[in-house]
């Protein structure tokens, strides 16, 4: 099953869309990577990091984000984990947040791959990423 990682500046925003989705599709592996490690509001790559190596596995992770910084946080998340895990299989997605995140989970939990998960984000893109 694709793993989710979200990220929002907000711990409460994360843990809430992750709460959500796992309503739906209880059995997909899903974190919330919000705020900083100090509880402020803010994203952290290390958390990032911690979060994308517990959902990993060999079908990969998807992120979802909020904003701008999130985005280049997840980036440098990746790149810290080069040589843990196969890179090549975590990907960031651009999408709504909350309509991502479900959909993005209950797409996991019927067993569709990465791919098929993320064209069926694409009515959801917002454009946030370069």
């Amino acid at each position: 099953m694709v793993g989710i990682v979200v990220i929002s500046h907000s711990s409460k925003i994360a843990e809430g869309v992750v709460e959500m989705a796992l309503q739906m599709a209880p059995e997909v592996p899903m974190i919330a990577a919000g705020g900083t490690s100090d509880g402020r509001i803010g994203t952290d790559v290390e958390k990032i990091s911690e979060a994308i190596k517990k959902v990993y596995s060999e079908d990969g992770v998807l992120i979802i984000f909020d904003l701008g910084s999130a985005y280049m946080n997840a980036e440098m998340a990746m790149d810290f984990l080069i040589g843990e895990v196969d890179t090549d299989k975590i990907e960031i997605v651009d999408c709504a947040l909350i309509e991502g995140g479900i959909t993005a989970a209950v797409e996991s939990s019927i067993g569709s791959n990465r791919e098929t998960i993320k064209e069926t984000l694409k009515p959801l893109v917002l454009n946030k990423m370069p």
